[in-house]
């Protein structure tokens, strides 16, 4: 169902791909992926894993609070 790839293990995968005896150039490469990466996904508006579970928390919340509002107005309104 989700065709894209975690960038982990991309950024893994490529790494692996590179001959062992290329240690720096392989670090400079997984620097620059990363770099290039988390530049494309912010072009992307993509949000971390962190801030979507924040936001899903907030979200809990306000929804939690909201049906104890309409459970008060509907007692209200039953007066």
């Amino acid at each position: 169902m989700n065709n894209i790839p975690n960038p982990e293990e991309l950024l893994k995968q490529v790494s692996e791909a590179l001959p062992t005896g290329l240690f720096e150039l392989h670090k400079d490469l997984e620097k620059n992926l990363r770099v290039g990466l988390d530049s494309g996904l912010r072009k992307m508006n993509v949000v971390t894993r962190e801030e979507f579970d924040i936001q899903t928390a907030v979200l809990e919340r306000t929804r939690a609070r909201l049906e104890l509002l309409e459970e008060k107005v509907a007692a209200l309104e039953s007066k």
